[in-house]
């Protein structure tokens, strides 16, 4: 886990490690909190995106799935990828179960249309077990766009062009994505550097 503080309010920008990312998904208070998340972790979306994503906006392509925005930040139109795995588990979750396909992708307990108070409410809950379970009272801090900031990160981690991250991600310039995003090293990449000093 990555922090550092927010120049202009209380608080942490928080950047997950994979593993991270894995005990949230694990943790998630249920499958549908764990959809939720991911798609924030894994895909980038912001939590409007995450409750207004229905299961005709996850398509193939010829780069391989990907999700459709219909209405992202400013009302912008992006596609951006989404992992097989995590779309073989949304087309399972929406084939069986009793709302159909018409309805988003994520619901809340009721089987009705959920918010991002709903959003923020599931990851509460998850983010105060973790906090117990590990010992870490960062956990605490971590917020929904916390997971889009993860998700920036590990791209430019793997060396993916900048300005293919600010197309999926939906950034309109070069410069928003770099100062607000992505951190300066995922915390994979500063642990494999440690690793090179055999005294750390």
């Amino acid at each position: 886990m990555n922090l550092q503080e927010h120049e202009q309010k209380d608080g942490f920008k928080i950047w997950l490690s994979e593993q991270e990312v894995s005990s949230l998904l694990d943790q998630a208070i249920h499958p549908r909190a764990s959809i939720a998340f991911a798609l924030g972790a894994k895909c980038g979306l912001r939590s409007h995106e995450i409750v207004e994503l229905h299961p005709e906006d996850i398509v193939e392509t010829d780069i391989g799935p990907m999700l459709r925005v219909e209405h992202g930040k400013g009302d912008k139109f992006r596609e951006t990828p989404i992992p097989p795995e995590l779309k073989t588990t949304i087309e399972t979750a929406v084939e069986f179960r009793e709302e159909g396909l018409n309805e988003p992708v994520i619901l809340n307990t009721k089987g009705e249309p959920t918010t991002t108070r709903t959003l923020r409410n599931w990851l509460d809950q998850t983010r105060k077990e973790l906090a117990d379970r590990e010992d870490e009272k960062y956990w605490l801090e971590v917020n929904l766009h916390d997971l889009r900031r993860t998700w920036a990160t590990a791209l430019a981690s793997k060396s993916v062009d900048p300005l293919i991250c600010c197309d999926w991600g939906g950034w309109s310039n070069l410069e928003t994505f770099l100062d607000h995003y992505r951190g300066t090293y995922s915390p994979e990449a500063q642990a494999r550097e440690r690793n090179k000093v055999e005294w750390l």
